[in-house]
């Protein structure tokens, strides 16, 4: 579904020129959930802005069913780290927002809406406005947005960060629920290791600045996965400490691979 072949991506300002990613090669599969992980600064949510078509590689090629991605595409969604809910409009109206950026007829996306926000546990809080609801819910709305189109690649960038722990866990379990039901194919960014665990298929670690792909890691746990009593709590531990070492090591050789 997603092909990055060779991806770089540099910044020229005033004070210099920054490199930010160098040579990324990476697939994601169809209705694939891919978590990316790595330190602060070393291109997490360039990666998926350039993969939105929000920004111009610098080097290399992405592509997205087969296109070449040259700008933003409808059939890509993405989620931010805040809900950015228009105020004034009801919950349900902030869902249909895109199918009247779009141009699509309301009607017919109404009915998709309802069950999304049924789907999210927000029954009965169609016609709240957004300050109304506490910041959980708020990120649900924009998760539902996100999904009205039916895209089929969602990008996310840390978009339960905001949140409490327990909210987070909560959204994560709501997040899994919502990916094997709407089978998109999903990129997530986080600084969370866990969350990592808990939601990807695979987890992608980057090195620091220049970002280059330092392991992709396999996450062979059942389906959903939780962190309560009697769940994965062990498997969820294993493979989070053998991504905390990888993200330790400062200096190592750029590359990937699998484990």
């Amino acid at each position: 579904m997603i092909r990055l072949s060779g991806v770089s991506r540099t910044f020229t300002g005033r004070s210099g020129t920054v490199e930010a990613l160098r040579g990324i090669d990476l697939d994601v599969a169809e209705g694939e959930f891919v978590a990316v992980l790595g330190r602060s600064g070393c291109g997490k949510s360039t990666l998926l802005r350039l993969i939105a078509g929000l920004l111009p590689v610098t080097g290399g090629e992405i592509t997205v069913a087969g296109e070449r991605v040259t700008g933003s595409r409808r059939d890509i969604a993405m989620l931010f780290q805040r809900p950015a809910l228009l105020p004034w409009r009801s919950v349900l109206d902030n869902v249909l927002l895109p199918v009247e950026i779009f141009g699509w007829r309301k009607a017919d996306h109404r009915d998709r809406a309802v069950q999304l926000l049924e789907l999210a546990g927000l029954a009965g809080f169609e016609k709240r406005l957004p300050h109304e609801l506490s910041g959980g819910m708020q990120q649900r709305v924009s998760l539902c947005r996100s999904l009205i189109g039916q895209p089929r690649v969602m990008l996310m960038d840390e978009p339960f960060s905001a949140l409490d722990a327990l909210t987070r866990e909560e959204l994560s379990g709501e997040l899994q629920r919502v990916h094997m039901e709407n089978a998109a194919t999903i990129v997530f960014v986080t600084h969370s290791i866990d969350e990592a665990v808990l939601l990807a298929d695979r987890v992608v670690v980057l090195s620091p600045r220049p970002g280059r792909i330092r392991q992709i890691v396999d996450i062979d746990i059942p389906r959903p996965r939780t962190l309560g009593r009697n769940a994965h709590l062990e498997e969820v531990a294993r493979c989070s400490a053998d991504l905390h070492e990888l993200l330790m090591e400062r200096d190592a050789p750029a590359g990937s691979g699998s484990r």
